[in-house]
């Protein structure tokens, strides 16, 4: 049997063997071309190298690092299309034909230790003129020195120029930590130094000494104030108001006066009535000088006796003035006492104050101790950034003194001739033939598979299979000889060796659908499938296995097939379709060569075809066929041009699809079938039509007897018409 792959080449060499032919040949026209060309002159190759230099004395460290730097370079810098340009304008080469003569090889890296394995670099040029070749190497040898060399004084330039840019910033930089420090220490250093030596500490304690001292001071005056007190039985306040008034003489000679003014009273009140002028005289010299008494008291006291408390009548007045000179001296030491007391308390107040503020600038040392720490510390980073810089600076101008390139030349170049085989022209245009072959091949295969269309029964039968769904037969082509115009191939003889294959459709589908399945749909996804031609045998098969079968020709839109069946159709139905359903004596027409073969042709083509599918008359059909009949078979048109197989489906129990090689696209097949499934329409399976099958004739045939004939899909090339409906 023939591979599946074989078969699908094989139908794709018929449809597209021109294509293939003119890439075989386009191949074969150039290899020819390529064989008759001449051979070309011989080349010669101008071989040397350079190697990794360094300076004969280095006394910075910035010129060994650019001359470590400068073995870095790779072959796009050392071949860069700036210098290829150069050296092929001076040596009046194209630039494009130096940069493809020359080969640079650079010298391999350890992968463990990262270090190069050697120190040489090979260079090659290739030319057909010997002593050019020679001068274009040695051009460019130099020019890669020199470039190295620029490269090396370019990169210290630029660190140079980096460094001068940053010094003047770092150098404000480190002034202004300076400066910041400067003004701290101003502020306060004494504070952190007198902490660190003690005198802090010391000022401390010797303010609570002064406390303890003023203290006691005040203690020793409060007891002379309490024992003075005892003896006068007078406070400070009364104390220093007695005093002052007791020693005022104004006072006194008030307080003389009224004497004398209240003992005349005195004596004449005994003869003299209150009423009496003189009484009334005295009694208003009496107050006059009371009033004095009073005025004079509160200018002695001053602040109109808010200083100390007087007593507001002049008896109080009286009697807080009349100290006798020792009484006085005890009441003003009480006064200088009391005076002395609040001094002290003062002083007290102020040590104390002292104190409170000595320990909190004792207790922010530390944070003033890390702050000057820190100003330190950035002073001293700020001086390491700018000695560093001021250091990198004269190593690298030192090291601009010296600079030289990497590379060197290790070894002149010398000439070798590369010597070429002449090609053979017949080894040459036979590998062009054997890639035209394979391209021309190929172009063929490519094209058949991107077609999308099923080539073989076996691709149908593995998307079935992929999909879980039921194969039903595989139906061979049958032979389209003597058949009428627009006629299809009928199994109508019993003796057919065709039969069997639509009888193997017919159990099977009697298999799968049950006894319940009685009205089938045959449909396919385009034409030229065979769908009615499965369903006209699928009708004989049934007929001829003794089941009343009814074969309807619901595609309205094309005209009938069946005269096919020696049935000749109405020729008044297209006009009146509707009467023509409504009338099974007229529609139903009995095949005359076949027992229990009845079949229903179609009055198409019908305009309203799915006025006609969805109408009373074709329901009343449809109800009346299913009773009377054991199998009744709709044949519709294809699901790719109408709806129509949608429309006459609810009559049927089971759906049947139709597929065949080099006609049925993978596509379409699948979408249907995931459409029949999702929709739950019934599908029962689906048939291979038009399959490559070997028919074996049986031995009492004569002129065929012991042979095969091979149905294969060239028959289907040849066979225009057959199965195709």
């Amino acid at each position: 049997m023939t591979p599946p792959i074989i078969k699908r080449y094989v139908i794709a060499f018929e449809k597209y063997k021109w294509i293939g032919l003119a890439s075989f040949g386009l191949i074969v026209a150039g290899s020819t071309v390529v064989a008759i060309q001449p051979d070309p002159p011989p080349t010669y190759v101008a071989d040397s190298s350079l190697t990794y230099s360094r300076p004969p004395v280095s006394f910075s460290a910035t010129g060994s690092e650019i001359q470590q730097q400068g073995q870095e370079l790779n072959e796009e810098v050392l071949l860069s299309d700036q210098l290829i340009e150069r050296v092929g304008t001076k040596m009046n080469v194209s630039p494009k034909t130096v940069g493809a003569s020359v080969a640079l090889k650079l010298p391999r890296r350890n992968a463990r230790t990262g270090q190069l394995e050697s120190n040489i670099i090979e260079l090659k040029y290739r030319d057909s003129n010997p002593k050019r070749a020679q001068e274009v190497l040695v051009e460019l040898m130099q020019a890669m020195v020199k470039l190295s060399s620029d490269i090396n004084t370019g990169r210290l330039r630029a660190i140079i120029e980096k460094i001068n840019e940053r010094i003047p910033q770092a150098r404000s930089e480190l002034q202004a930590a300076e400066q910041r420090l400067e003004i701290y220490d101003r502020r306060e250093r004494p504070a952190i130094l007198a902490a660190e030596n003690g005198s802090l500490l010391s000022a401390v304690t010797n303010s609570q000494n002064q406390q303890r001292l003023i203290q006691q001071t005040v203690a020793g005056i409060d007891a002379q104030v309490r024992s003075l007190q005892d003896k006068l039985g007078l406070n400070v306040g009364q104390a220093y108001v007695s005093s002052a008034l007791s020693a005022d003489p104004i006072l006194g000679n008030l307080r003389t006066q009224l004497y004398q003014t209240e003992s005349q009273i005195a004596l004449l009140r005994k003869d003299l009535r209150p009423e009496h002028p003189t009484m009334i005289q005295l009694q208003r010299q009496k107050q006059a000088t009371e009033e004095l008494l009073q005025q004079r008291a509160a200018e002695v006291i001053g602040g109109d006796g808010t200083a100390a408390p007087l007593a507001g009548s002049v008896t109080g007045i009286r009697a807080q003035s009349n100290l006798d000179p020792a009484r006085q001296q005890l009441a003003n030491q009480m006064v200088a006492l009391q005076t002395q007391r609040e001094t002290l308390e003062q002083q007290l107040l102020q040590q104390r104050r002292e104190e409170l503020q000595l320990r909190q600038e004792y207790s922010q040392i530390p944070n003033k101790q890390l702050e000057r720490s820190r100003l330190e510390q950035e002073v001293g980073l700020k001086k390491a950034v700018f000695d560093q810089m001021q250091a990198k600076l004269t190593d690298a101008k030192t090291a601009e003194a010296e600079t030289v390139s990497s590379f060197s030349v290790a070894r002149l170049p010398s000439i070798t001739a590369d010597a070429k085989k002449p090609k053979s022209i017949p080894l040459t245009l036979g590998v062009g033939g054997f890639l035209g072959f394979l391209v021309g091949g190929g172009v063929i295969f490519l094209l058949g598979s991107l077609e999308g269309t099923f080539r073989t029964r076996e691709d149908i039968r593995d998307s079935l299979k992929q999909r879980e769904v039921a194969m039903l037969g595989e139906l061979p082509l049958m032979p389209v000889d003597d058949l009428p115009p627009e006629g299809i191939p009928v199994v109508l003889s019993s003796e057919s060796l065709y039969l069997e294959f639509y009888e193997k459709f017919r159990s099977n589908l009697r298999r799968l659908g049950g006894r319940d399945l009685k009205v089938v749909l045959i449909t396919s996804t385009s034409s030229q499938e065979g769908k009615t031609t499965s369903a006209y045998n699928l009708g004989v098969a049934a007929a001829r296995a003794g089941k009343r079968t009814l074969i309807i020709e619901t595609d309205l839109r094309s005209p009938s097939r069946c005269l096919s069946l020696k049935v000749n159709p109405d020729p008044d139905a297209t006009l009146e379709p509707l009467r023509y359903y409504g009338s099974l004596s007229e529609c139903i027409r009995l095949v005359p060569e076949v027992e229990n073969l009845y079949i229903i042709p179609s009055p198409g083509p019908v305009r309203q075809s799915a006025a006609v599918l969805e109408s009373s008359e074709m329901r009343r059909l449809m109800e009346d066929v299913r009773e009377r009949y054991d199998l009744v078979i709709l044949d519709t048109n294809s699901l790719s041009l109408s709806n129509d197989p949608l429309l006459i489906q609810p009559y049927s129990d089971g759906i049947v699809l139709v597929a065949r090689p080099n006609y049925t696209q993978e596509n379409m097949l699948g979408e249907a079938i995931d459409q029949l499934l999702e929709a739950e329409l019934g599908l029962v399976g689906v048939i291979i039509n038009g399959a490559d099958i070997s028919i074996v004739l049986p031995p009492s045939d004569e002129s065929l007897s012991g042979e095969e004939v091979g149905i294969t899909d060239e028959v289907t090339e040849i066979s225009v018409g057959a199965n195709k409906i």
